[in-house]
């Protein structure tokens, strides 16, 4: 009853346990009925205050908690998927990213870090774990991913990822595709990316926007490598790519930068348009998911820390912000504000029947 309860708030935008209780405390009868919030002997039914809300989530089995709100997430972005025309239709990208939980830091003890499976479109966390410290972040990827079909999925990551007993296990066992970023910090693999033989290569895919002030433009170009890359292992690794990006803000100076990575998808299984936009997208989770749960939910400015609580609550908005985009919601902040005037919409957002027994005590 507690997590339907808070299921619901955040649906209509609540970020914090007070703002939980808030909606329970707003709620009419028939919206507490539907959530089976028990009736007092005198007869009204009285929604959790903030210290039960608190205790309860403090007390959360934060992997079971995640493995529910994952498996539901992903059945509901697997329906809609299935429901897209056959033409609009193709491998389903998923992003592996980190994110810390600034506000759950204390002098005692670090703050909080998640490590999460994050769908491209139509954006929904589709499994998490918390790792601790950011640098554990590698031996949390198998465990993330385990759990999850991947068959003939791409997953994209970064360098931080880029292990030859990760990207084995990953092709091997999850019969899945890989992009994964490199960078710098792999200063050989980088090094044997940028001296490739790019300046014969003709440009495959360009694409520029303008926005923020700004304009972009990113050109990529592919080349097909060695299952193994000069010595430096990258298994089942068939292509390299160079993204070029351009950027000028206006009234500043151009800049101009190389992204390279690799992928274990052959030229004749995906187009350099698709490449680009998989890079992309994978950028693209810092805006479309860590973005909102920072500013329409607050999690940077979250004050939580005790127990399991600030991982709950990340949970919680993941279901939020997944359910409305799979919905097809593009601004988060507005959707939850019209869900907000008219709270009993959440139960059918949710997918929670509205057939309440009004005959219990």
């Amino acid at each position: 009853m507690i997590l339907l309860m808070c299921a619901c708030a955040a649906v209509c935008g609540a970020k914090s346990i007070d703002e939980l209780a808030e909606f329970g405390e707003r709620a009419t009868n028939s919206l507490l009925a539907s959530l089976e919030v028990r009736r007092h002997l005198l007869g009204w039914r009285r929604s959790p205050k903030p210290g039960t809300l608190g205790r309860v989530l403090q007390a959360l089995d934060g992997d079971a908690l995640d493995q529910a709100v994952g498996a539901y997430l992903a059945d509901r972005h697997r329906i809609t998927a299935s429901a897209d025309m056959p033409e609009t239709r193709s491998r389903q990208i998923i992003a592996v990213d980190g994110k810390a939980l600034r506000g759950s830091a204390r002098l005692a003890a670090p703050r909080r870090h998640l490590l999460s499976a994050v769908t491209h479109d139509r954006v929904a966390t589709i499994a998490q774990v918390e790792v601790g410290a950011k640098t554990n972040e590698v031996r949390h990827f198998k465990p993330l991913l385990a759990p999850l079909d991947l068959a003939d999925t791409v997953v994209t990551f970064d360098a931080l990822h880029s292990v030859k007993a990760n990207i084995t296990w990953l092709v091997e066992r999850k019969k899945a595709h890989y992009i994964a970023v490199i960078k710098t910090n792999q200063p050989t693999a980088y090094a044997q990316l940028a001296a490739l033989p790019w300046t014969s290569i003709k440009v495959q895919h360009t694409a520029s926007v303008t926005a923020h002030g700004r304009r972009e433009s990113r050109s990529i170009k592919t080349c097909a490598i060695a299952d193994n890359l000069g010595g430096i292992a990258f298994p089942h690794a068939h292509l390299a790519i160079r993204v070029h990006r351009r950027r000028k803000p206006t009234g500043r100076p151009e800049t101009r930068e190389n992204v390279y990575a690799v992928t274990s998808l052959a030229a004749h299984q995906t187009r350099p348009i698709d490449l680009a936009a998989a890079i992309r997208g994978h950028w693209g989770i810092e805006s479309s998911s860590h973005y909102i749960r920072d500013v329409t939910f607050a999690e940077d400015a979250s004050t939580i820390h005790t127990g399991t609580a600030p991982r709950a609550m990340a949970t919680i908005c993941n279901l939020a912000i997944g359910t409305l985009k799979i919905l097809g919601a593009d601004n988060i902040a507005k959707t939850a504000r019209a869900i907000r005037h008219e709270p009993e919409r959440a139960l059918a957002i949710l997918g929670i029947t509205n057939n309440p027994d009004t005959h219990e005590t």
